[in-house]
């Protein structure tokens, strides 16, 4: 009887594992190489070769090649040495190429021994020196030039501001075989990441002064993308940008502010005041050019870094000839789809794989479908424990339920699926949340969601293979970020939920066409298992210069202890863990560091409000405010910190 009981428990408990909905790793295997003892890679660029070995660049200055990477014993051999910071590695004709801090630089084997006898400098620009003038590249031009992208420096006093020290600094630029140097464009921040997709460029770049968020930019010749430093130099008699430090500041405020004893204060976030975006710019100045997808913060990445494009033909599963973005504070990686509506590029990005040991830094694809994923955290932390690493991403051949494209409609969106979806519920509007916001165009660091809107979905209609559904919503916004929220709706098969149920559409232009008529449309709601539309900006919030609106007087209750478990999913929803864990150190201080400092209820509200990095100066990065939490969630959330004193 005994034994009956214990098989039949064991079938119930197969039976419920059974239902449960696959999650990413149950169809991308995270494989670590085998490193040889006493190398530390710390990659900063990863490149294949045609005989299908793989070669690495490091931030220590050693270029390594691997020969039979995807193998159980890839033999890894020292090509190069004595370089400064290589941030990027292409290999073309015979010859590497890396951009070295202050140089691109060409090496070449001429005598066949496997390792570089030829440095070549093909181009030096100028650096002042700060430690965060990073030089990041190169990608190769359909002409066979090089595009370069350069850091900006940051301030002495004002340590906060991006400063352009050196005419390439905040900028990308283009350098040719025969050493020239051509300007492309400016505005930059951070731009770690630089992609060639169909022959044009893009780049990443991450959060910071006067970028409210992470994002991808299309980068046309005499762009302008947001971030004010280069335009100190956009005068020279060469630059292809033609807006000036005088004519942007006629349009933003610098907050240049000295307190009483003449020190300049850092600006922070101003509840309640009215803001700017960067498309009201571009409304001004054409050659402002705003990102093709927004990467919301502490959400799809905090330091987005390289850009791939899928081109392995459906090796590494459904998402052929879509985009790929590494980040390496959370180290992992997005999905990015893009489409071109009314002559400028738009799209989507869902999340994709997590759970790299260091930080996802540069990415590229094997000959046989895989993707390699070079890794580094030093100076500015990652989620993953380890300082470097080098993996790889493998499919299983298992095809995952996802959402395969987002594309812009008149009226709404269609999404098109990777396999057919449950009727009943993609035809039942309580599947489905959306709302939309935007951040602010400011000098401070970051930038909370704002002008959020709840927006209805007025109906739906599913094709019939059930793979593609149409969803009419009211109230569109050009150049918002659009967030669906498909947690209700299941596959046909076998009731599974999407993996990754949340997409966020930047819809830069609202498409011409036709709309649905209302009698094609289904809109029945059921009320139940409504999709969670993400909570409004708190209101309630003082900013540390008094120019917010001021709080009323609330006495805080005591809160019940909560354990992790019962408060991940809060933390989750507001993405605390995108930089927090409970018990180690990540992007920022773990949550018992934090319960140290035995700070109230109330200040730790304020804090997350708006942060104090001088709090933290061991911490590169500095918190983002985080107005938008409600404030009944802030102080759920300090109370489990306090709890753990």
């Amino acid at each position: 009887m005994k034994i009956k009981i214990l098989g039949f428990l064991f079938l119930m408990s197969c039976g419920v594992w059974a239902q449960e909905s696959p999650k990413e790793e149950d169809y991308y295997k995270i494989v670590t190489l085998p490193v040889p003892e006493g190398i530390l890679l710390e990659v900063g660029g990863v490149t294949m070769m045609p005989n299908g070995s793989m070669a690495l660049a490091t931030r220590r200055g050693d270029i390594w090649v691997v020969e039979n990477p995807s193998s159980r014993n890839p033999y890894f051999r020292k090509f190069a040495s004595g370089l400064h910071e290589v941030l990027g590695l292409v290999y073309k004709d015979g010859s590497f190429y890396c951009a070295q801090r202050g140089e691109l630089t060409k090496l070449t084997d001429k005598n066949g021994d496997g390792k570089a006898d030829s440095y070549e400098t093909i181009h030096a620009w100028e650096v002042s020196g700060h430690y965060h003038e990073y030089s990041f590249g190169p990608k190769i031009a359909p002409d066979g030039g090089f595009f370069v992208s350069g850091n900006v420096a940051f301030g002495d006093e004002e340590w906060w501001r991006g400063e352009a020290r050196a005419k390439t600094r905040g900028s990308i630029f283009k350098i040719y075989e025969d050493g020239s140097y051509e300007p492309w464009a400016a505005g930059m921040r951070s731009p770690a990441g630089l992609g060639m997709i169909d022959g044009e460029l893009f780049y990443s770049d991450n959060q910071g002064d006067w970028m409210g968020s992470g994002g991808i930019w299309h980068v046309k010749k005499g762009a302008f993308v947001g971030h004010p430093a280069s335009l100190k130099w956009t005068t020279m008699q060469n630059s292809p940008v033609k807006l000036t430090e005088e004519q942007f500041f006629a349009e933003r405020d610098n907050r240049k502010v000295r307190n009483a004893s003449g020190y300049y204060i850092k600006p922070e976030n101003v509840v309640d005041e009215k803001f700017k975006m960067l498309y009201e710019l571009k409304e001004k100045y054409p050659m402002v050019q705003t990102p093709v997808v927004w990467l919301p913060h502490g959400i799809l990445g905090i330091s987005n870094s390289e850009i791939i494009r899928d081109e392995t033909n459906g090796d590494f599963g459904p998402f052929a000839g879509q985009v790929f973005i590494g980040d390496q504070g959370q180290s992992k990686i997005m999905r990015v789809f893009m489409e071109k509506v009314n002559g400028e590029f738009q799209g989507a990005a869902w999340d994709f794989r997590g759970g790299f040991q260091s930080g996802v830094m540069r990415m590229t694809f094997s000959p046989d479908g895989s993707m390699f994923v070079g890794e580094t955290n030093r100076g500015w932390g990652s989620a993953g424990d380890a300082n470097q690493g080098l993996q790889r991403l493998v499919w299983n051949g298992k095809v995952p339920f996802e959402m395969l494209t987002c594309k812009a409609m008149p009226d709404g969106f269609e999404i098109n699926f990777t396999m057919p979806v449950d009727r009943k519920s993609a035809e039942d509007l309580a599947s489905i949340a959306a709302s939309s916001f935007i951040y602010k165009h400011h000098p401070v660091y970051g930038s909370p969601p704002v002008n959020r809107q709840d927006l209805k979905v007025k109906g739906v209609k599913l094709s019939e293979d059930g793979k593609t559904l149409r969803i009419v919503i009211d109230g569109l916004r050009p150049y918002y970020i659009h967030e669906l929220n498909l947690e209700g709706i299941r596959s046909a098969s076998n009731s599974w939920s999407l993996v990754h149920p949340t997409v966020y559409y930047t819809l830069n232009s609202i498409p011409t066409g036709n709309k649905l008529a209302a009698n094609d449309l289904k809109t029945f709601d059921s009320g139940k298992s409504k999709a969670t539309a993400p909570s409004k900006t708190a209101k309630e919030v003082v900013s540390p210069d008094g120019k917010g609106k001021p709080t009323a007087a609330i006495t805080t209750a005591k809160a019940a202890p909560v354990t992790f478990a019962t408060i991940k999913p809060l933390l989750q929803k507001h993405t605390c863990l995108a930089c927090h864990a409970e018990d180690k150190k990540v992007v920022g201080p773990a949550f018992k560091e934090i319960a140290k400092r035995k700070y109230t209820n109330e200040k730790i509200v304020q804090l997350i409000y708006n942060p104090k990095p001088e709090n933290w100066p061991d911490f590169a990065t500095p918190m983002a405010p985080m107005p938008q939490v409600p404030r009944k969630d802030a102080l759920t959330i300090a109370s489990y910190i306090n709890s753990l004193k």
